[in-house]
């Protein structure tokens, strides 16, 4: 797959990343290589331990269609079996979505995802709020009452370029061209376009997680 333009991810029709197919439904028909799913071409590094499948969810706060398929996956991740370990991977496909990618890490540093994860995507989609800078960011994340200095600490840390760039390394390694889309194993990518909804991507990566974990 090639890397879209940014601007062909924005264009990309409603349709194809909607929620409306029950998961039941999803769940019939097996998915298939080509179509539901692709099998890479080279292995991508994985960092779970032996007996665990990876499982990544590549998203960017800057993405509509991530928001909205934020509380799904959300309500999913709960409720995933022992051994799948899900990651969420922000991804940045121009330098000024980059902010966006270290303010994910940074909350993720300081055990707050749990509390502002949602809230940014809020801010972003539903507030209309502009997080586009340092500053900008710094400051909406001091008013949800998290100390700023220890944000900055964080956002601008030694750390923050390795995981940017670990972060980066894998959505090429995935051949990522658009958000939201799912990585298994470091040898399956799928995504709205290729299954058809985001509902049915996630039969698509228990299927998957499965075949994985029985060798």
């Amino acid at each position: 797959m090639r890397r879209r333009d940014f601007s062909q991810v924005v264009l990309l029709s409603a349709s194809a990343w909607g929620l409306s197919v029950p998961l039941a439904h999803a769940q019939a028909k097996a998915p298939v290589e080509g179509k539901d799913y692709i099998k890479l071409g080279r292995q991508a590094p994985v960092d779970t331990p032996a007996g665990k499948v990876e499982v990544l969810e590549f998203f960017g706060y800057w993405c509509p269609h991530c928001a909205k398929f934020e509380p799904t996956f959300d309500a999913w991740l709960k409720k995933v079996p022992a051994h799948m370990v899900v990651r969420r991977i922000p991804v940045a496909f121009r330098d000024n979505q980059v902010p966006l990618q270290r303010l994910y890490f940074a909350l993720e540093a300081m055990g707050k995802l749990d509390e502002l994860h949602g809230k940014v995507f809020t801010a972003l989609h539903g507030d209309r709020a502009s997080l586009s800078t340092q500053d900008e960011i710094a400051n909406w994340v001091a008013k949800q009452g998290v100390d700023k200095a220890k944000f900055l600490e964080q956002y601008n840390s030694f750390s923050m370029s390795g995981k940017v760039k670990r972060a980066t390394q894998l959505a090429e390694a995935y051949q990522l061209d658009g958000v939201p889309a799912m990585g298994v194993a470091g040898q399956y990518f799928t995504s709205g376009s290729l299954a058809g909804t985001m509902e049915r991507v996630l039969a698509v990566v228990e299927h998957l997680a499965d075949v994985s974990r029985k060798g």
